[in-house]
């Protein structure tokens, strides 16, 4: 027997943008009559039950589908993609407020995301955010009749032309800009939809045009958006080796290269792949963290609007590897050329049968689903990334068991970041690459790596260079320090690394070198203060960015962050009175980031307080 329970109606808006995504894979949707909704005896909505449920994996792209057409997720919107799914309401909701880039409650259409990390704070920043709180109000709090409202945003990955800002604005057709560097004049352009100005490659890439560069050498070549072009430069090569030579040459080639994790944690990529090839259960996924969101971090923003296809033949190549027929791209929601060029490669790729049912006319198959992420530091955890592709809230997941066991939908499953992946065609593209590549670097540190140079440096930038030149040599390629200024710090590793003073610029940037430094290269961030520079703000806007980005799920980072925070505004107060830091709070400080690295999760409590001690430890940094 059915019966009818009354319902909020969504809008005709909400529901086309819903149904325009959920009808190709679920059905049409019952119709609604009556400001009902038909409800099965067994309390399931039609074209719900155990096929909605298992799609749960659509919740994150019906919710930017709503963003995107309405601006807002409205109850009504949110009730009925609860609905669609088979999801309960509360979870729905839990999700939708877990991530920055949704809202729950009603603005403008137009919303400008202000940058006020680290690299944009001393850049004009504070600048940027103080005009637009005169002209559209209170961050948040829209004056009546503005056009626009606007947000203060953690680090949007455009440092090296901070300041920077994204401007979304909802509608039929959606669309978002990034602007980088930002200032009144193209924030306001881009809110009316006027043609803004754009940096020159050059401006993210200095190196472009001088040879010897492999990662990067065809951006700035080939046309981003032309399959043919990227072919002819090379690309698919070491695709149609890898069908040649099989999974097990693939993984065996990969493993003599000493190819490691760019990500951070530097695990060995070869080791990774066998492990998710030898497990017998199946189905097995791959899946590319490209939630590039750590404060300094741009390079993978770089490659992919640069290079889009050599990503997507990486993540191929991976897929045969491993046995798995199905990738996932988590890319991060403030990226919207990146989002346009790599849908663009996809969609290319699948109609010259480089991805689908039989790549190349071979029994292997593969398929990429891109999957946007929606404002979340934490979600470049791995087990986050993970939960926020199944549907969830981004909250890490104890281990182990390992993502290569356990992993995307409890199936083995392969991370791997999109600079870990795009040296895969360098190492696989013809017979002997593997050694080739192998001899470059160090014995600890194989091959080329990315360096993201912002901050007071005079060409920030992606810098490419092998693994074993020095914090010296590397910021001498960025033009080292604006004349008339001194170096008085480098931050290594974003928000999550730790300082180091002048005297450790001759430290090898090798993985071994910086763990001999007490230092880590972590995602490449390499962020150059002068004797200008705020840096109490900074250590200051550190904790808040912790505090913020903290999922909230474990005591010692939920707690541990804020009580970091308040530990710092002490500090800074006594230093502001002309005082010395007291041997006690110091102390306290230090024991606290001991619990948070004890007894954390995951690596945002393990790291949150890294950088801030290492401050610390620099005689007169920050009191000096």
């Amino acid at each position: 027997m059915d019966l009818h329970v009354v319902a909020p109606l969504p809008s005709p808006a909400e529901r086309a943008a819903v149904d325009a995504l959920l009808d190709p894979v679920l059905g049409p949707a019952t119709t609604w009559s009556g400001g009902a909704r038909a409800i099965g005896a067994d309390g399931r909505a039609a074209r719900g039950g155990h096929a909605a449920r298992a799609r749960r994996d659509l919740l994150l792209p019906a919710l930017h589908a709503l963003m995107d057409r309405v601006g807002w997720i409205s109850p009504p919107g949110l009730g009925y993609v609860a609905r669609r799914l088979t999801v309960p309401p509360a979870e729905a909701y839990g999700v939708a407020t877990f991530y920055a880039l949704f809202s729950t409650t009603e603005r403008p259409a137009a919303v400008i995301h202000a940058c006020d990390d680290i690299a944009c704070r001393d850049a004009g920043g504070e600048t940027l955010c103080a005009d637009l709180e005169r002209r559209l109000g209170p961050a948040g709090h829209p004056a009546p009749g503005a056009p626009a409202t606007w947000l203060r945003s953690p680090c949007l990955g455009r440092c090296e032309l901070a300041p920077a800002a994204l401007v979304t604005v909802a509608g039929e057709q959606p669309r978002a800009v990034e602007l980088a560097p930002a200032d009144a004049a193209n924030v306001r352009a881009a809110v009316e939809g006027n043609p803004t100005r754009s940096a020159p490659l050059a401006a993210s890439l200095p190196q472009l045009g001088t040879p010897g560069r492999r990662i990067t050498g065809r951006i700035g070549v080939v046309d981003p958006a032309s399959l043919a072009d990227y072919r002819a430069h090379g690309g698919y090569r070491a695709l149609a080796r890898v069908l040649a030579i099989g999974p097990e040459q693939t993984i065996a080639e990969v493993t003599a290269s000493g190819l490691v994790g760019r990500g951070g944690a530097a695990f060995p990529t070869g080791r990774k792949w066998a492990a998710v090839a030898a497990q017998p259960a199946r189905p097995r996924y791959v899946v590319c963290n490209a939630d590039e969101s750590e404060p300094g971090t741009f390079k993978d923003r770089v490659v992919m609007e640069g290079d889009p296809f050599a990503l997507v033949e990486a993540m191929t190549i991976e897929g045969i590897a491993v046995g798995a027929e199905t990738g996932y791209l988590y890319l991060r929601g403030e990226y919207p050329l990146a989002e346009a060029r790599l849908r663009h490669a996809i969609a290319e790729a699948e109609s010259a049968g480089l991805l689908g049912p039989a790549i190349l006319g071979t029994e292997h198959a593969f398929r990429i689903e891109l999957r946007r992420g929606a404002g979340a530091y934490i979600c470049g955890e791995e087990t986050a990334l993970l939960g926020s592709i199944e549907g969830r809230r981004g909250e890490p997941r104890n281990k182990p068991p390992f993502p290569v066991e356990v992993g995307l939908f409890g199936k083995p499953t392969a991370i791997n970041n999109v600079e870990t992946l795009v040296n895969l065609p360098l190492i696989l593209a013809d017979d002997g690459a593997a050694e080739a590549y192998a001899q470059i670097g160090t014995p600890g540190s194989r091959g080329p790596k990315l360096f993201c140079l912002s901050g007071a440096v005079a060409r920030p930038g992606v810098y490419e260079v092998d693994f074993g030149v020095t914090l010296g040599e590397l910021l001498a390629l960025a033009g080292g320090v604006p004349e008339g200024r001194s170096l008085r710090t480098i931050l290594l590793g974003g928000a999550a690394g730790v300082f180091v003073g002048p005297d450790a610029l001759g430290m090898p940037l090798t993985l071994e070198g910086a763990r001999a430094a007490g230092a880590t290269l972590g995602s490449g961030v390499v962020m150059a203060f002068d004797e200008q520079a705020d840096l109490a703000g900074t250590l200051r806007r550190i904790a808040a960015f912790f505090r913020d980005e903290s999922c909230g799920q474990c005591v010692p980072c939920r707690v541990g962050t804020v009580r970091q925070e308040e530990l710092l505004a002490r500090l800074e107060r006594t230093v502001a009175a002309g005082g010395m830091p007291d041997a006690g709070q110091l102390g306290l400080l230090r024991e606290l980031g001991q619990a948070m690295r004890d007894a954390s999760i995951c690596g945002l409590g393990q790291t949150a307080s890294s950088a801030i001690e290492s401050a610390l430890r620099i005689p007169g940094l920050v009191a000096g």
